[in-house]
């Protein structure tokens, strides 16, 4: 039953991206557009081949996704720990707390200009950029978590001895943790963002330089075949790590249908 429901869902994801590229070919064979406006899906295809065999898209992937790791890696850990206090200790609530949900409103590609000023053009500025962009959606998501703790865990961990550390590690955390997997997908997705942005403005090795290059080289090709791979990389890392993380924790609540 579970392989039949399987073989259902790959069928119709299948059919919904033969769709898409049948009108992507059709939009671009229609004569509406000039080819270097509207590349068709061959010509995008032959762009990502040859830019795989020569290794500037190897070369690309592996300089962003360093610097999304460390840049993640640095947010996640400020922004739990973060998180953790914010939801627990009001005084830091009333005060850190505001500062967090106001810096929040910031649309990432802001803190570059900052970045530059203190870091100059350096991989710092950009690790800087992706940390800013990350952290307080991981944060904010954290103490959200930590606040929708139901009070009868709490009371009945402290009833038998829970307290200081082993309340955090054996309650709250796990109670929270559906929440943190949230804003770690969002953090996950942010962090892209502000890397894109920052690798835009910044030359330097990287996916984020290959759409600039693409730009200014007026070659739709490349930069149509560069999204592609920034989605495909955000499907694979959702598909592999996310979601089975997840569905585990869902499971564990009995949060699954």
């Amino acid at each position: 039953m579970i392989t039949r429901i399987s073989q259902n869902t790959f069928t119709r994801k299948l059919i919904f991206f033969a769709t898409l590229i049948a009108i992507w070919q059709i939009a671009a064979s229609s004569g509406l557009w000039a080819e270097y406006i509207f590349p068709s899906p061959l010509s995008v295809a032959q762009t990502l081949a040859r830019g795989f065999q020569n290794g500037t898209f190897v070369v690309g992937i592996v300089t962003s996704l360093r610097r999304l790791l460390i840049g993640f890696g640095i947010s996640l850990v400020i922004g739990i720990v973060s998180g953790l206090a914010l939801g627990r200790v009001k005084l830091l609530d009333e005060t850190f707390g505001a500062l967090v949900l106001g810096l929040q409103t910031l649309p990432s590609i802001c803190w570059l200009p900052l970045a530059l000023l203190w870091f100059g053009l350096s991989e710092t500025a950009i690790l800087f950029v992706v940390v800013m962009g990350a952290l307080l959606a991981i944060t904010t998501a954290t103490e959200a978590g930590v606040k929708n703790t139901p009070p009868l865990y709490l009371r009945a961990a402290r009833n038998l001895g829970a307290r200081g550390w082993k309340l955090y590690a054996l309650v709250i955390f796990p109670a929270a943790l559906p929440e943190i997997i949230t804003g770690m997908k969002l953090g996950w997705s942010f962090a892209w963002r502000s890397l894109m942005a920052a690798e835009l403005l910044y030359v330097s090795l990287g996916l984020g330089h290959l759409l600039m290059m693409g730009r200014e080289l007026n070659d739709m090709n490349q930069v149509v075949a560069v999204m592609l791979v920034i989605i495909a990389i955000g499907l694979v890392v959702d598909r592999l790590i996310f979601a089975p993380i997840e569905t585990r924790v869902r499971a564990r609540w009995g949060l699954t249908g």
